[in-house]
């Protein structure tokens, strides 16, 4: 589908501000800068600012979008009714909270993330930072808000850092850096891109940007999960996202929200959570809470009374101040996944106490995990079958789940292959190998380790 460069009318009242520096020769003709955009090598699609205006009668706020970079004009392969939706999504994720908002003296900013999914079932994902602005006397907050195609909650969460500070001197210099990074090339995993900027009365700064070497933990931070849940609660909840269930987090911090409900998702590695996710429902929609279909919704405490009149989803309280933690369930959670690997599990967990360092903690975690679906479906390619070399697979299911000894852990499986989630995994593996492709990746290698140590086992009882 072609699309048709933005219209800059819908968008008066909205800064565009012209930088303060050169942007020198990183600036690159327009053909080769939709080709680096379409390829994924742009850091970031725009930057808004979101502030509370007071409405006509002046009894509360909304939000509005009061600066854009870079200028609409320069927007690339968009609509204009399609910008129109993003932008009032953006407002609602950035204060899902609506109107209700006063002004206030102290307020300490925040980091979230939300995920903005388009017609085609293609995801962007948006980076929010909420601050109070420099000023004296009451005032309300107002957000920064990055779009990407690019997960990396860590790497955007620093940038954030230098947007904050920058902003704190004026809003104009945050144009230049915006500039720079915008024309910076996305660093590999593992690898370090480096930001020039210059600022009043420090001169000129060197920003490093180093990309974490998993590159797919990047937009994860399992901290956060297990310091709301126990190791116990984590694995109802698991049990309850494996087999697509309905699942509400309650929490009263945003970044709370977003950095649980994006753990959970990546705890389903190497599966991907098919469904809705929403990380923040913004009140206007919370009638999504009724939705018939899986969710992950990430729901503020004061809403609460909104959520609890259904009985068939799991609502996990992640506040501090929580009575409970399971405030609906269906009842079976704990029975779902088998006793025997629940176990092992768990013991895999209490390694991450020796761990120090983020990516440390996120290593372990995800790998106790990842071995989970090892040992319960690491057999799959055995049972893609072909008629013809070059025809796609045919996946057999009844011999695939007759194939694993253990009751329990047959159980399981019957449930969890009738999932979109390990249906979509199938029909990609089927695909692959129709054009030649070998298995690869990170699961591929574990269970590659798995087999040979199994078959080392055997050895030695022999």
């Amino acid at each position: 589908m072609k699309r048709k460069e933005c219209s800059r009318e819908h968008m008066a009242g909205v800064q565009d501000l012209e930088p303060t520096e050169s942007p020198g020769p990183a600036v690159v003709d327009n053909t080769t800068r939709q080709q680096r955009y379409a390829s994924g090598q742009y850091f970031f699609e725009y930057l808004v600012v979101v502030s509370l205006k007071r409405t006509n009668d002046g009894s509360s706020y909304e939000p509005q979008i009061t600066y854009q970079f870079p200028k609409v004009s320069n927007l690339l392969y968009c609509t204009k009714d399609e910008e129109q939706k993003t932008l009032k999504a953006i407002t609602l994720f950035c204060f899902p909270e609506g109107i209700n908002w006063a002004p206030l003296t102290e307020y300490h900013s925040e980091t979230f993330s939300f995920v903005l999914t388009e017609i085609d079932g293609s995801r962007r994902n948006g980076y929010c930072r909420r601050l109070l602005p420099k000023g004296r006397g009451a005032r309300p907050p107002e957000a920064y808000c990055i779009i990407s195609s690019l997960a990396c909650f860590g790497l955007f969460s620093k940038i954030f850092d230098e947007v904050e500070k920058r902003r704190q001197i004026s809003m104009a210099m945050i144009y230049p850096f915006m500039q720079k990074l915008r024309e910076a090339p996305f660093p590999a995993p593992g690898n370090t891109v480096e930001i020039k900027s210059f600022i009043p009365e420090s001169g000129t700064e060197i920003i490093r940007l180093t990309r974490p070497l998993d590159s797919w933990l990047e937009h994860v931070n399992f901290a956060t999960l297990f310091d709301c849940l126990k190791d116990e609660e984590v694995l109802l909840v698991f049990a309850a996202a494996v087999l697509e269930r309905r699942i509400i987090f309650i929490a009263n911090e945003l970044g709370t929200l977003s950095q649980v409900i994006h753990a959970v998702a990546a705890l389903l590695y190497p599966f991907t959570w098919q469904h809705t996710l929403i990380s923040i429902v913004p009140e206007i929609l919370i009638d999504v809470v009724m939705a018939p279909t899986p969710y992950l919704l990430g729901v503020q405490k004061r809403l609460l009374d909104l959520v609890t009149d259904q009985s068939d989803l799991l609502v996990v309280d992640l506040s501090e101040d929580k009575q409970e933690t399971f405030i609906i369930s269906i009842g079976d959670e704990s029975s779902i996944l088998p006793p025997k690997l629940k176990t092992e599990l768990l013991e895999a967990l209490n390694t991450r106490q020796n761990t120090s360092t983020v990516e440390e903690l996120n290593r372990v975690v995800s790998e106790a995990f990842l071995y989970f679906f090892v040992k319960t479906v690491g057999h799959y390619n055995s049972y893609v079958k072909y008629s013809h070399p070059g025809e796609r697979g045919m996946f057999e299911k009844r011999k695939f789940y007759k194939a694993i000894e253990s009751k329990t852990t047959r159980h399981f499986i019957k449930k969890f292959i009738q999932t979109q989630m390990f249906d979509l995994f199938i029909q990609e593996v089927e695909q692959q190998q129709q054009s030649g492709q070998q298995p690869s990746g990170i699961f591929h290698k574990k269970i590659l380790e798995y087999q040979e140590k199994k078959k080392r086992e055997k050895t030695k009882k022999h």
